[in-house]
């Protein structure tokens, strides 16, 4: 499916997560909202904290919803829930759907993390972060920057995209409004 950006109306759906540190699952949110920043959908989805479910849950957040309006996935970054990693080309090929993954810092990298962090399991985890390839750097018109993984769109549509969909900052409004919503979750499940 391809993206025109330039189109009235498009719809994403923003992804984005929320745990706390010694919690098993973190909540995996999902809003679908129009380009004039109408939300007119939610899914809820959870992933495994350390573990290697993030992609699963991905697509089965976005097929829980079964529309076939949605024009792209947002997804705030590409390695969440304390290393768990997306594997946005497989998001991709499975929903069919261009995926722009936005994060918003400068970054050398996670290699040294990824071994701390999975000692007994570290080249696993490190292959499949070298498979998400590097990040471009995108200016908004609004002069924030962001780094993006773009895929099944390209670089100029993609920027297209976020400038539409980033109202103030540098988080795109899906993103913004998944991550309240999944912080939302956390509290009521946790209480604090």
């Amino acid at each position: 499916m391809r993206v025109k950006a330039s189109k009235k109306a498009i719809r994403a759906l923003g992804v984005a997560e929320s745990f706390r540190k010694g919690s098993a699952k973190a909540f995996l949110a999902g809003v679908v909202m129009r380009s004039d920043f109408i939300i007119d959908g939610f899914a809820i989805n959870r992933t495994t904290i350390s573990g290697d479910d993030a992609t699963d849950s991905i697509i089965a957040l976005y097929s829980s919803l079964g529309r076939r309006d949605i024009n792209l996935i947002m997804i705030g970054g590409t390695v969440i829930s304390m290393y768990n990693i997306i594997d946005v080309n497989r998001v991709f090929q499975e929903t069919g759907r261009p995926v722009i993954a936005v994060t918003y810092r400068p970054s050398q990298g996670i290699e040294d993390a990824i071994k701390k962090h999975f000692p007994d399991d570290w080249e696993r985890k490190l292959e499949a972060y070298r498979r998400l390839g590097p990040r471009s750097e995108v200016k908004l018109k609004n002069g924030f920057k962001v780094f993006v993984r773009s895929i099944g769109i390209d670089d100029y549509d993609s920027k297209l995209v976020l400038n539409r969909f980033t109202f103030f900052g540098r988080i795109p409004e899906p993103i913004r409004v998944a991550r309240l919503l999944a912080r939302s979750l956390l509290h009521l499940e946790t209480g604090v």
